[in-house]
Order: structure tokens, then sequence, then C-alpha cells
């Protein structure tokens, strides 16, 4: 009994100093380098916003946060770099809507971005839009979608490749809009809104910096937008959700998670900083100049989004068929 006692005693000490030495660690956070690891290639929108947000993070903290670009397997490079780091805050992964996709277009990944990762907050969404040439005699969605479904010619879309945002969208406005549209595919943006500007193909989702000088000088003409309300980053231009095409939603977006078994406390000051930073109205207008609408939120909040962003594109990928290469 005297032998029981004093090991309950022993462990009950062993906890105290466990998780008194947990929250000196999560007070000193971070007192060493702090590194994101973004899927993508330096300059594009989720680099952007990385650099953008880490630097606010730099000078909160007073501690370096550097941006990696961990390319590679539309983000599976990215995330597997961060599961071979220790679960301790000082490594992060810049997630993105491909995180989201992939379980659903590609077998054999090596980690579950949920049960793997611990979700720290939403940073950005990026909307898309619908264009079309702007020598086009279709002047309204509702134009649009009546020539799709009348037509015997189906309308072509242009896409940034297979599994990409602005394929995707275009995938969900068919089963949303009840029509049927032909998606061709390009090895980015750039090549896609040419054949679109030439008048190779009707139409494409794309993304507000690529497409917005060609709307503003009328070569291209701009449809509605992908998020349910109205954005703030194209205030004047109405949802593509509407009673034409219900609950459309289609937003490419970013955010940061850690290992899962990172430290609570550690997670609470890295949600902290992000949400903080997010919230400084120079941050909030440098990422909405480049096309990024912020939307700090915490742990649970993101975690709930990242699942219903996979149930989503799950059903998308299983009715359109969609296979990664």
């Amino acid at each position: 009994m005297a032998h029981s006692v004093r090991r309950a005693l022993l462990l009950a000490a062993c906890a105290l100093l466990s998780s008194r030495f947990a929250g000196a660690q999560s007070s000193t956070f971070p007192k060493q380098i702090v590194r994101i690891y973004v899927p993508f290639a330096a300059g594009g929108p989720l680099d952007q916003t990385a650099r953008i947000l880490a630097q606010k993070l730099n000078e909160l903290w007073q501690q370096s946060v550097i941006i990696e670009n961990r390319t590679g397997a539309s983000g599976i490079v990215a995330a597997e770099a961060t599961m071979r780091m220790p679960a301790d805050g000082y490594t992060i992964l810049f997630s993105a809507i491909s995180h989201s996709v992939l379980p659903s277009i590609k077998q054999g990944l090596t980690y579950d971005i949920e049960k793997d990762f611990t979700p720290l907050s939403l940073v950005a969404i990026y909307p898309v839009i619908l264009v079309i040439n702007g020598a086009s005699p279709i002047k309204t969605l509702a134009e649009l979608i009546a020539q799709a479904k009348s037509s015997s010619n189906k309308l072509t879309y242009a896409t940034s490749g297979k599994g990409s945002i602005s394929h995707l969208s275009g995938e969900l406005f068919k089963m949303r809009g009840g029509v049927d549209l032909v998606d061709v595919p390009y090895a980015g943006s750039s090549a896609a809104i040419l054949d679109v500007l030439g008048g190779r193909v009707d139409m494409m989702f794309c993304d507000i910096p690529t497409a917005l000088q060609h709307v503003q000088s009328g070569r291209l003409r701009a449809l509605g937008i992908s998020t349910k309300e109205r954005s703030p980053l194209f205030p004047s231009l109405s949802p593509i959700n509407s009673a034409l095409v219900p609950d459309y939603e289609s937003i490419g977006w970013g955010g940061l998670s850690v290992r899962a078994g990172t430290p609570a406390e550690v997670v609470a000051k890295l949600n902290q900083g992000i949400v903080a930073s997010l919230q400084d109205p120079e941050i909030r207008e440098k990422l909405l100049k480049i096309g990024a609408d912020p939307i700090p939120q915490t742990s649970a909040q993101f975690g709930t989004f990242i699942h219903n962003e996979r149930i989503k594109w799950a059903q998308v990928v299983r009715i359109a068929n969609i296979k990664m290469d």
C-alpha cells in the first residue's frame, strides 16, 4: 500500500513538473528559427502570402521566421518534409486546397492531412472569377448558362491543369448549374488565359490577379465571382452562387498546420500570433493587393474547414472522374 501511495505521489509530482515545463516552453516559444514550408514556387500567391505573414510574425515574436519553398507533387513534397521534422512547432506547413483534394485523386499518400497534422488557422482565401472573351456576345451568367444548355457545340473552359482550382471550379459549375462543358487543360494560368483572350477557348475560372488587368481593359468580361457573397477583392462583381447555380462556392485557400503531437501550448501561441498578424490593418491591405482575402480562425475552425473541403471535393472528383497522372 505504502509503495502504491509513493508511486502515485511520484507520478503526480512528475505530471506537475511536466506541465510547468510545457508552460515554460510555450511562454518562451519561439526561441529559435521558425520555418514555414510553402508547397509552391516563389512569387506565386501562396508564397507571397506566406512571406507577408512571416515578416509580421518575425516582428511580433522577435525571432526569425523563414520561408522555404518545398515544391512538387501538388503539395505532397512539402507535407512529407514537414512530417519528417519534430512535432515542436518550429516547422509549419503552409497547407493549400490541393491538400484537401489529394486524398481523392492520389493513391498511397504517406500522410493524412487531418490525422497527422494539427491545424493552426486559415490564412487567406483566393476567389476565382468566371471570365469570357470581351468580344463574346454573351453578356451575363444567365446568357452563358442558356447557351450551354441549348447549344449542340459544347462551350469550352481553359484550366491551369488537372485538379487545379480552375479545373475544380469548372466541374463544380457543371454540377451545380446543370450544364456540360469541355475542359481544356494548360500548363498554368498564363498559358490558359492567352487562349481565352485569343478566342480559342470560350471561358475560364481564373484567379483575380491574372485576369484583372484584362477585365479592366475590356479584353475579358467577368460574369461572376466564386465566393458565396460579394468579395472585398472585387466588390462590384456578383457571386456565381445564385438561383441559376445554387450552393456554388469554389475558392483557393492557404492555411497553416503543424505536425500532430505538437504541444497544445505551442499550438495556442502559434494561433495567437497568426490571428494577431492577420488582424493588423497593414497586413490585411497588403494581402488584398495580391488577391488574398485574410480569414483568421481558431484551430478548431480551420480543422472543420479542412474536413468540409475534403468531403466537398471528394464528391466533385468522384462525379467528374478526376484522376492524378
